[in-house]
């Protein structure tokens, strides 16, 4: 029996590897859009992660004779270098010669002199699924910025590893912000591609923008394209094949971030400044009994939080990919945050707040979309009784969410 169990867990290991050999993400489908790039002047928003095999995308679009003129970078930069919250300036890709842009910082969204000598904006850059991960907040922008200049755009889709399951609180949009701009969960369960439709379906788009869509609708344009990720469905094991950002370097941050990614609003670190970000989580003041660990400066997080600090928490990692994703069982595990503020002595430290001490514009409150995650754990409810309090918003979103979907 043993030797038949080992049998059947390589059989699914080599099931869910092919899987993701077969999945194409949109940008590798060139005869879906090539065709609609011939002739015209295009911009590109992109980073790292936006491959093709073993070749980025801009040097696929040049190869194919496309006229780039120019890249535009979100948070972490073009080639997705620079630390969390790092201002990324304008400079020029060495590579390719071609001018990038920066949109991380003061200026979010491309003004009309970048895109005036444009034809065709895309945007193609792999996203992880959780509402704060500022990427979506990115495409958001983006969009508006190009509708608003009457440009079209096409959205090379990507698979996102954390599409099988919705959970969190709702946004109240009183909380808006970068790390969190529409009423969705935490996990939303959606690709990026679906998630750029739902924008334009529910007009969460600025006003300038959905009319300037419908005007080009009307003219006869295709104001936005989604191209399509080959042979996917939302039950697949998806394994990135580049880091998303310098603090998600491996699955096990990738599948633990939208359940501790919430320490960031806390003094606990989040595990920066270790080899398993978002992994390890910990403090100084914990049981000295727990596990051990130093956050110390290191590339994509030069200065962590508690930096050369012994810290006392909880270690997450494994080298089981799958055992992760199963453990984490399609719910975030808040039962860490909980455990920790109970742990704590000085609980009126335990999250950050502004100077102002108003604790209501603590980021704590801007990653959970609300002040109510905070005050159920001040008030020191059960991780079923804070779970039922989604569960009203959560239903509501999935109606709206089903109307978007493009993979089964």
């Amino acid at each position: 029996m043993p030797k038949f169990r080992l049998f059947l867990v390589c059989i699914l290991f080599l099931t869910l590897k092919l899987e993701a050999q077969l999945i194409e993400p949109g940008a590798a489908r060139l005869d879906q859009y090539i065709h609609l790039l011939q002739h015209k002047r295009v911009g590109v928003f992109a980073n790292h992660t936006s491959m093709i095999g073993d070749a980025h995308l801009v040097d696929v679009l040049k190869k194919n004779k496309v006229d780039v003129k120019v890249i535009f970078g979100p948070e972490h930069g073009f080639r997705g270098t620079a630390d969390a919250g790092e201002k990324v300036s304008n400079s020029v890709d060495v590579k390719t010669g071609i001018p990038v842009i920066s949109l991380y910082g003061p200026k979010r969204k491309p003004s009309k002199e970048d895109l005036q000598d444009l034809d065709v904006l895309i945007f193609d850059i792999q996203d992880v699924g959780a509402r704060f991960y500022t990427y979506i907040s990115s495409l958001q922008d983006f969009m508006e910025a190009v509708f608003e200049n009457q440009k079209e755009l096409i959205v090379m889709d990507r698979p996102n590893p954390n599409i099988h399951y919705v959970d969190g609180p709702l946004l109240d949009t009183a909380f808006r912000s970068f790390v969190g701009m529409q009423p969705i969960p935490v996990v939303y369960g959606m690709s990026i591609g679906e998630y750029a439709q739902m924008l334009v379906g529910e007009h969460w788009i600025s006003t300038a923008a959905m009319q300037a869509y419908a005007s080009m609708k009307a003219s006869g344009k295709t104001p936005i394209r989604i191209i399509h990720c080959g042979n996917y469905n939302r039950s697949m094991l998806y394994q990135l094949p580049v880091n998303p950002s310098p603090n998600l370097p491996n699955m096990g941050s990738i599948y633990w971030y939208p359940s501790t990614c919430f320490f960031e609003g806390t003094v606990l670190s989040e595990g920066r400044g270790t080899s398993n970000p978002f992994q390890i989580i910990g403090h100084p003041s914990l049981p000295k009994n727990m596990y051990s660990f130093t956050p110390t400066a290191r590339s994509g997080a030069m200065q962590p939080k508690l930096k050369d600090q012994v810290c006392y928490g909880w270690n997450l990692t494994s080298d089981d990919v799958e055992k992760t994703r199963n453990t984490i069982n399609g719910r975030i595990q808040i039962h860490y945050l909980i455990e920790a503020y109970t742990l704590f002595p000085e609980k009126d430290k335990f999250f950050i707040l502004p100077a102002s001490g108003n604790s209501r514009a603590s980021f704590f409150n801007k990653l959970a979309g609300s002040e109510q995650l905070m005050s159920q754990i001040k008030a020191g409810l059960s991780e079923e009784e804070i779970r039922k309090s989604w569960q009203p918003g959560i239903e509501k979103f999935m109606k709206i969410r089903s109307r978007y979907l493009i993979y089964p």
